[in-house]
């Protein structure tokens, strides 16, 4: 085993200080000889999904100590979507992937940890932890803390999902006050993260597919035992990883590995913010895999998750049919996944899913009798979106749309408009100036989305807009419009009245006026003044970049040759 990366805080003469801190806390002379292993969680009162940690980090620490390490545990931040959402708090949502992957980084490289093992529970944690593994590049595992259980409520079930679109239901008149009552007080019933293929289960089959986790762990429900026994394996396996040598994050995260990522989002339905998340993983990696990438195996790869919000089950059914493995496995078989990718195991994806259970046929369907054929995510192109989109195309009844613009230049002018019913049917709603410069944070609409959809509009209407939808946004929604319109994108040259047609199956996204007309709109436009001009949003509006390249503020991969020379 090479030297040790901590052993800069405990060796030598001038480290009596050093020493004296970890002394403090408890440590002796035989716990500060050890490996240094880093537990990173957000576990706290945030938000529900973070809540599994606790004991899940404790089993995690328990499993090093078995097996020769000392572990170190920290906490990061974490902004819950859920109560961020549909007012100004979502700006930080996005912005908090920074914050987490700059917080780990700060942690392992200014501690000079050995190892770490990353939990993420809320959806920018998962990517998050998952960035900050990558750049630091040590020996590295990852877990997903696991999703809540399912809500029961009239002999229905019931994700949080259901509670967004109820208020839209109970303003049409649809169901009365006490039914709204009874579907907030049953849709999540237990600590985790949202039950559906949102984004956080989205991104927790993304850590398998791309080899960052323990394998076929993403779907065990958050409450569930058995996930305290698998964050003690990772304890142990941690230690072999460094006893090894690796595999490293960067070993691991190749561009094959993310392709198997974003297949399986596409397969499973699953969130379009992966479409952002996994260019912004590839960069800490050093690889260029833009939102053209995600597109092109979104295109080829079939839909077979039957998953909300566009199929019917939840993480507890895919769990109960034999977890992730089964949607891997299938995909390997049928190409769509390569199976030669490694996992941190030090075994291939082959070897560690080659045993799971074949596809049930109503959960998952095979990949040669898909639900469709080519994906439940696309990225659409065209004269509104010329550096891409991005649409949940699974669970659609028409992939085709056309419509007169109705232009809201901000999320809340179109909120109180769908609020007060202030729109109709063959609109095509506009909301511009939420990308991540211009909002700042591009926020995630699940509010305005759920409440179209609880009226009874979701596919009456369309809603195109250069902010983000959560992985529960259903309907004609098209979010991540590139470049935006705070900088110049054409989003930002669209009038009330414009036709707009959209083609999820050409992957088209047009505004139907000649270019000359665009091109004299666009010589009057003019930039508006930011939002924000100090405290966070303001810092992350000057560094952050567009959609396509995963919204990131900083070009990859970190390099740390400090540590190169001590270890020579």
């Amino acid at each position: 085993m090479k030297k040790l990366r901590s052993r800069v805080t405990v060796e030598g003469l001038d480290r009596a200080p050093h020493r004296a801190f970890m002394r403090a806390m408890g440590l002796d002379d035989a716990d500060i000889a050890k490996p240094m292993i880093g537990v990173v969680s957000q576990k706290g009162e945030q938000t529900p999904c973070n809540m599994t940690h606790d004991v899940q980090v404790e089993a995690a620490k328990t499993g090093i100590s078995e097996a020769g390490g000392t572990p170190r545990e920290f906490a990061t931040i974490s902004v819950s979507d859920g109560i961020s959402m549909n007012h100004e708090g979502m700006k930080f949502s996005l912005f908090s992937r920074e914050l987490i992957a700059d917080s780990i980084e700060a942690v392992v490289h200014g501690l000079a940890y050995d190892a770490l093992i990353g939990f993420g529970g809320c959806d920018k944690t998962l990517p998050g932890v998952m960035m900050g593994m990558v750049r630091c590049n040590v020996p590295s595992i990852f877990i997903y803390g696991g999703s809540a259980l399912p809500g029961k409520y009239q002999g229905r079930t019931l994700t949080v999902l259901d509670s967004y679109e109820a208020v839209g239901s109970y303003m049409t008149g649809e169901i009365d006050a006490q039914t709204l009552e009874g579907i907030e007080l049953s849709c999540l019933p237990t600590i985790g993260a949202c039950a559906g293929q949102f984004t956080a289960n989205t991104m927790g089959m993304v850590s398998e597919a791309m080899g960052l986790s323990m394998p076929n762990v993403s779907m065990i429900p958050g409450v569930y035992a058995e996930r305290d026994h698998v964050a003690r394996q990772a304890g142990r396996l941690v230690m072999q990883m460094l006893a090894n040598g690796g595999p490293l994050p960067r070993d691991i995260v190749t561009r094959k590995a993310l392709e198997n990522g974003a297949a399986i989002v596409a397969a499973t339905g699953g969130s379009t913010n992966a479409a952002l998340h996994l260019p912004a993983i590839a960069n800490e990696a050093g690889i260029r895999f833009t939102i053209d990438d995600v597109g092109e195996v979104f295109a080829r790869t079939p839909l077979i998750g039957n998953l909300r919000p566009g199929g019917k089950y939840t993480a507890k059914d895919v769990y109960d049919i034999g977890g992730a493995a089964v949607v891997i496995r299938a995909l390997i078989e049928s190409g769509h996944i390569d199976g030669n990718c490694l996992t941190v195991t030090g075994r291939t994806l082959a070897e560690e899913y080659g045993a799971a259970n074949a596809p049930d046929g109503e959960v998952v369907f095979h990949p040669t009798k898909p639900i469709m054929a080519d994906g439940g995510v696309a990225v659409l192109k065209g004269n509104l979106a010329p550096d891409g989109a991005v649409i949940k195309v699974a669970g659609l009844k028409s992939l085709v749309f056309e419509g007169r613009a109705r232009v809201f230049e901000d999320e809340e002018a179109c909120v109180a408009a769908v609020r007060a019913r202030n729109y109709a049917a063959g609109e095509v709603l506009i909301i511009r100036n939420e990308g991540p410069v211009g909002g700042p944070g591009m926020r995630e609409m699940l509010g305005v989305t759920a409440l179209i959809y609880g009226q009874g509009m979701g596919e009456k209407v369309a809603l195109i807009t250069d902010g983000r939808f959560s992985g529960a946004t259903r309907g004609m929604c098209i979010g991540y419009v590139s470049p935006e319109a705070f900088v110049g994108g054409p989003l930002a040259l669209v009038r009330d009245g414009d036709p707009i047609r959209i083609d999820a199956k050409a992957r088209t996204l047009d505004v139907r006026i000649d270019e000359s007309e665009l091109a004299v709109r666009r010589a009057a436009w003019s930039q508006r003044p930011p939002r924000h001009r100090a405290g966070a949003l303001a810092k992350y509006a000057k560094l952050v970049g567009q959609a396509p390249l995963g919204a990131i503020t900083h070009d990859g991969p970190a390099e740390w040759p400090w540590f190169d020379q001590e270890q020579q």
